[in-house]
């Protein structure tokens, strides 16, 4: 016999069902945001007339009656009163809503998913903070948490976000690898990728783990407000500097702590070194530093990569040139360690007549090289001098010559690096992905955070001689010439870039010199040119108006002297024009 089908309702009843239940669901919902006003009132005038029937309940009965006189001679006042019903109505309604409120408190303490958490943490520093000679220890397996981690605190995923750690007093918390290891295992304990700070209060035996927040990476390249002889390397926490610098972050403006390196006569850092991995930010920092150096001084830019990251800079006002040759940095690092030696020998000058320093001197000069070792074994093969032996005399007497030495590097290449460079680069910047142990060699001290693998370019530590090492995150300062850069970063590096001051190009031919601008012709032997700057003028890329007329001067004074004692130097021969 066929089987007759079910009714339709019976079918498509539980859908309806269903539905109805999700509206009837929603109203309710709705109906309880609206009367929650009235619900809460309703609910405490209840609680209210339970406390009166206990208070009656525990009143005795012979004094029962003198309590219903009184309530009774409180009504007759009230109602009397002008205004009284009105008052007692807005009172009991009050009273009602407090006592009405919703009392449901938070769970103190963590969850079990996070007491989890803690004992995992507190079996893996049993071993390093036990010992089997303690009579109480602390640390145990097996044992209770709560002693050991006074204070904690988790984020919204549920991992530590604030912990105080306390240890027993005869951990070794002076020591740095013992103290490395701690923070090591602590950070992959909590959660990887993130930067974790460390507090060690050794007087207190107690170590706070805080998560940082990361450093904002929007900060485009901008006029700083800062006086001469401060550079802004970049931005760092709050907790680590004192001072603040009102920045542009579109059409909004916020404060954001820098890290300032000053420079100049007083300074005690006045040279710098960076390093990182390719793609790391080096170049953006070397750009931002030059753009903010022009503003005041005038820059020399020697390039060792050769790929064109400082092209816009050439040809401009305040740039006396961007070499990307072997011929040119030899030429461009001469001249300046000849004119680092003309501003001593000026300044001293001046200084025994009982007169101040010439302006010329007091302008500051810097000498920007971005990997000067991809030279050392060219210059090398083809028998000529390392360009970084030419950096001894800035990198030495640079600060007394108003002379800055900024050095980028990349970390396999810091052995090719120069004794002076690394001797006189106090100041240090690493930037990009880097281990404790690198950190800890190009900083000298090891960072206070957990350095983490994935990093934005721009991001990483500073350190200023001999003080505190500081997160540090690069303004975004991109090459303008290059397609991947977005249009309103380069619109702010072409904002900043000084008016030309010869024709585009490459590599802007020298300008032609006029009156009364001293002339000057260089003639050359088939011999490698002079290596003294002060008896004739190097044939490099910088404009003939770029260099100081005293060094003229000097050329054509040493040129018959010159001509005399070494016959295979260039000579130089100088007329003033009238």
């Amino acid at each position: 016999m066929a089987r007759r089908p079910l009714p339709r309702i019976l079918s498509t009843g539980s859908a309806q069902i269903a539905r109805s239940r999700e509206l009837a669901r929603t109203a309710a919902d709705s109906a309880t945001d609206v009367l929650h006003p009235l619900i809460t009132i309703t609910r405490g005038l209840r609680r209210l007339a339970s406390a009166g029937r206990r208070r009656w309940a525990e009143t005795p009965k012979d004094k029962r009656g003198p309590l219903l006189f009184l309530a009774a001679s409180v009504i007759l006042v009230v109602v009397l009163v002008p205004y009284g019903p009105l008052l007692a109505a807005i009172t009991l309604a009050a009273a009602a809503a407090w006592q009405g409120r919703d009392r449901t408190q938070a769970p103190e303490g963590p969850d079990e998913s996070q007491i989890q958490r803690l004992q995992v943490l507190y079996e893996a520093l049993v071993p390093y903070f036990s010992t089997a000679d303690d009579p109480a220890p602390l640390y145990a397996h097996g044992g209770d948490w709560e002693q050991a981690f006074p204070t904690q605190e988790f984020d919204d995923s549920g991992r530590v976000a604030h912990l105080v750690i306390r240890y027993p007093a005869y951990f070794p918390d002076g020591e740095p690898g013992p103290r490395a290891r701690i923070e090591q295992l602590l950070a992959a304990k909590s959660g990887r990728g993130r930067e974790y700070l460390f507090v060690w209060d050794e007087e207190g035996n107690e170590l706070t783990l805080s998560v940082l927040s990361p450093l904002p990476a929007d900060i485009a390249a901008q006029r700083f407000v800062t006086s001469p002889g401060e550079t802004v390397l970049g931005f760092t926490d709050p907790a680590g500097v004192q001072r603040t610098l009102p920045l542009a972050f579109g059409e909004d403006r916020r404060d954001v702590p820098p890290v300032v390196w000053r420079t100049g006569i007083r300074s005690t850092e006045p040279h710098l070194l960076a390093v990182g991995r390719p793609g790391s930010g080096t170049s953006t920092l070397l750009r931002s530093i030059a753009l903010q150096a022009l503003q005041h001084g005038d820059v020399l830019i020697v390039e060792g990569g050769g790929t064109g990251e400082y092209a816009c800079l050439a040809g401009r006002d305040g740039v006396l040139g961007v070499e990307v040759g072997l011929s040119g940095a030899l030429a461009g690092l001469e001249w300046a360690a000849g004119e680092t030696e003309r501003r001593l020998i000026a300044a001293n000058s001046a200084r025994q007549a009982g007169e101040p320093a010439p302006e010329d001197t007091r302008r500051p000069l810097w000498i920007v090289l971005d990997r000067p070792t991809a030279f050392t074994h060219l210059a090398e093969a083809e028998g000529h001098r390392d360009p970084q032996s030419l950096l001894q005399l800035p990198l030495r007497h640079g600060r007394a010559a108003a002379v800055t030495v900024v050095v980028a590097e990349q970390f396999d290449a810091l052995d090719s690096l120069s004794e002076a460079v690394r001797q006189h680069t106090r100041a240090r910047v690493v930037l990009g992905p880097a281990s404790r142990e690198q950190l800890e060699t190009v900083l000298g001290a090891p960072p206070h955070t957990t350095p983490v693998d994935d990093v934005p370019s721009g991001r990483g530590y500073a350190r200023l001689g001999s003080g505190s090492v500081h997160r540090l995150q690069v303004p975004a300062t991109p090459d303008p010439y290059d397609d991947a850069t977005s249009d309103a970063h380069r619109q702010a590096v072409l904002d900043l870039l000084p008016p030309r001051s010869a024709p585009a190009g490459t590599e802007p031919s020298p300008a032609p010199v006029e009156a009364p601008v001293a002339k000057v012709v260089v003639t050359k032997t088939a011999t490698a040119p002079t290596t003294d700057p002060r008896t004739a003028v190097p044939q490099t890329g910088l404009p003939q108006s770029a260099l100081p007329q005293t060094v003229l001067r000097d050329t054509a004074s040493s040129s018959s002297s010159s001509s005399t004692a070494a016959p295979e130097t260039a000579v130089a021969e100088a007329a003033v024009a009238e």
